[in-house]
């Protein structure tokens, strides 16, 4: 899939936001700057990664443009030396990670649209492409992956991939108009469930009881 302007901006910013998650990830765990890039790359392109490989889309995108990875490596490597002025603009950068989970669910679910006629696997291609390099992230961070806990994050990027597969394929709107109304959607929904504390429920077995 071809991007737009628009869209390839959104996705370089949303390239840049997840680097800097990958590096203060890293950061917080005393990781040498190997293991610094190494987070903020795989957490910027393990997504898109692992849909490429699942939908047997090739080249991959970083293959496609290499150039992708240093502008990854330099934005981790500025995130070292500037830890506490990311702190001060957390909202801005909160606004800006609810843009690039939006983004990169779109234009996945756009690219798994091209290779099969299927909602279920468009929205699949939607979410690992949205969610799977925060779970690697975490993971690699020793940490419970943030779409596991209480919070809106996979419902945002399945709201942007179901969105955006029903106005191109059931209202055949145009691609741009689908792509920004989607992301408009899903980025205002994964915004609202931070600022009023939003999520799914949570299931929860009280060890004491069961034991008794």
């Amino acid at each position: 899939m071809e991007q737009s302007g628009f869209i390839a901006v959104l996705f370089i910013i949303g390239l840049v936001v997840e680097a800097i998650t990958g590096a203060l990830a890293a950061g917080r765990y005393k990781m040498d700057l190997m293991g610094v890039i190494f987070i903020a790359l795989i957490t910027a392109l393990g997504g898109g990664s692992l849909r490429d490989v699942l939908f047997n889309h090739h080249p991959t995108t970083w293959i496609r443009h290499p150039e992708y990875i240093l502008l990854i490596i330099i934005s981790a490597l500025l995130a070292t030396r500037i830890p506490k002025i990311i702190d001060r603009i957390k909202s801005v950068f909160l606004i800006l990670d609810a843009i690039g989970l939006a983004v990169f669910s779109v234009i996945g679910t756009a690219i798994v649209m091209n290779l099969y006629d299927s909602v279920i696997l468009a929205i699949c291609g939607g979410v690992i492409t949205g969610v799977f390099g925060g779970i690697l992230r975490d993971i690699l961070c020793n940490e419970i992956p943030l779409i596991f806990q209480k919070e809106i994050y996979a419902s945002a990027s399945i709201v942007a991939s179901g969105l955006y597969f029903v106005l191109v394929k059931n209202l055949e709107m145009s691609i741009h108009q689908s792509m920004l109304i989607a992301l408009v959607c899903a980025t205002a929904l994964r915004l609202a469930g931070i600022y009023f504390k939003l999520g799914l429920p949570i299931f929860k077995i009280d060890e004491d009881k069961r034991d008794r």
